[in-house]
């Protein structure tokens, strides 16, 4: 007996009912602006990088009570998109934790990171950073495991960068003030 093939939509015409038809088969899948992206489950050394920022990063926020950091997966729905994307690390302020939801966040994080790998950095920057951008997210850092941090705060409606840190550097934040760590520390 033949399987019946799952039928999907042209990229551009992608929609929410149509990611949730996608299968949990270890592949990370992202609906933005209509188009679908598939990722493969991350690397050892993604994961180590966004391991490592995303423990500093809780250890800080929560010493300070000043809010929420979650690791991916999590969804969050930004303003004015009907699918989520799936961040590396998500901060939410404790201004703004009514934006936390059981399904995920729904609204605009004060902070996104995104740990580049070869799969993913096309999408990373150029459909993501503009989405992030677009949508307000105040800041955006862009973590190559290779050893530089780019942080990038929103400027009005587009962003400018904070700063580009290597090894032996140190990167820091601009949102959660007094947040700093060396890019070593961070990557391999």
């Amino acid at each position: 007996m033949q399987k019946e093939a799952l039928e999907f939509p042209p990229q551009g015409k992608w929609t929410y009912e149509d990611w949730l038809k996608l299968p949990d088969d270890g592949w990370q899948y992202e609906v933005i602006n209509g188009e679908l992206f598939m990722t493969p489950a991350p690397t050892t050394g993604h994961q180590r990088v966004s391991r490592d920022l995303g423990l500093a990063m809780v250890l800080f926020v929560k010493e300070r009570n000043l809010g929420e950091v979650f690791y991916a997966p999590v969804d969050v729905y930004l303003p004015g998109q009907e699918t989520p994307v799936q961040p590396d690390i998500v901060f939410v302020h404790r201004d703004h934790l009514g934006i936390i939801k059981e399904r995920g966040i729904e609204g605009t994080p004060d902070i996104i990171v995104e740990v580049l790998s070869p799969t993913s950095w096309w999408k990373d920057r150029k459909v993501k950073y503009p989405l992030y951008e677009r949508t307000g997210v105040p800041e955006l850092w862009l973590v190559d495991p290779e050893g530089i941090v780019e942080v990038y705060v929103l400027k009005g409606e587009v962003y400018a960068l904070l700063g580009r840190w290597g090894k032996g550097e140190v990167a820091r934040s601009d949102v959660l003030d007094g947040f700093e760590i060396s890019v070593d520390e961070i990557v391999g």
